[in-house]
């Protein structure tokens, strides 16, 4: 990987979906909002897109570490634009600001940490694991 500098800054939107919305994860009751793990989603891959122009061929970062508040309510129908800014590096460790809106406030706000990974060393040991696990 380059060098990530302090400040990089990522962004991803979405619009709201049914298929996003609180109602879908939990409690059925709840009204037409979007999920918290949407929200969060669309954090970590605001906080992806920073980094994704240093990662050299065959690496990736994975999420560590969401510490996020949900501030305000987003109806289905309107998009969402959630942003993440380079805090710091500690060797395989990125750390993020992030925040999430939907076009007439802050919906949501707080701090995200992603590790940097080898892909194909990754793979190998999901491998490893997933072959010690018994066979029914």
């Amino acid at each position: 990987m380059r060098p990530v500098p302090i400040g990089a800054q990522g962004s991803y939107s979405l619009l709201v979906a049914p298929e996003h919305l609180a109602s879908q994860f939990k409690d059925p009751m709840l009204p037409p909002v979007l999920s918290t793990p949407v929200m969060i989603m669309a954090m970590e891959n605001a906080a992806l897109a920073a980094l994704k122009p240093y990662l050299a061929p065959g690496e990736t970062a994975v999420g560590s570490h969401v510490d996020v508040r949900h501030l305000a309510a987003t109806p289905v129908g309107r998009r969402i634009t959630a942003h993440a800014e380079v805090t710091g590096v500690e060797g395989r460790r990125i750390t993020f600001t992030v925040r999430a809106t939907d076009g007439d406030e802050e919906i949501g706000a707080g701090t995200h940490e992603r590790a940097l990974i080898d892909l194909q060393r990754f793979a190998a040991q999901l491998a490893q694991k997933v072959s010690g696990y018994a066979k029914p």
